[in-house]
């Protein structure tokens, strides 16, 4: 009598690398406008309010779908927790995170 092999499948793996990406509005949560990022802005450098787990090539990504605009550098910054005095309460400003955006020159960012 012949006997017939049984085959096994492969099991087809799940990749549980991919992360669920979030949208470019997500990431870059509003420009930072103050006299500093003002002047920075003068010489092509834009400030952003973005997300705290935010990374540099997702901040590019975004601000590429959001502007058309490459940037040429970008620097992230923590922006510290601060204490405050309100009232007669001592109450607390939450931190975050912000990057700078570096264009070539030629390149602006309308804002307001």
């Amino acid at each position: 009598m012949a006997t017939l092999k049984k085959t096994k499948k492969a099991a087809v793996k799940k990749d549980t690398s991919v992360k669920k990406t979030a949208s470019a509005s997500e990431i870059i949560i509003s420009p930072r406008i103050t006299e500093k990022a003002t002047m920075l802005a003068e010489k092509n450098a834009y400030t952003f309010v973005v997300s705290e787990r935010a990374t540099k090539p997702e901040i590019e990504k975004s601000i590429i779908m959001l502007y058309n605009v490459t940037p040429v550098k970008i620097s992230v910054l923590p922006i510290p927790t601060r204490s405050v005095f309100r009232r007669g309460k001592l109450g607390s400003i939450p931190g975050g995170k912000k990057a700078v955006v570096y264009l070539k020159k030629g390149d602006k960012l309308e804002l307001i």
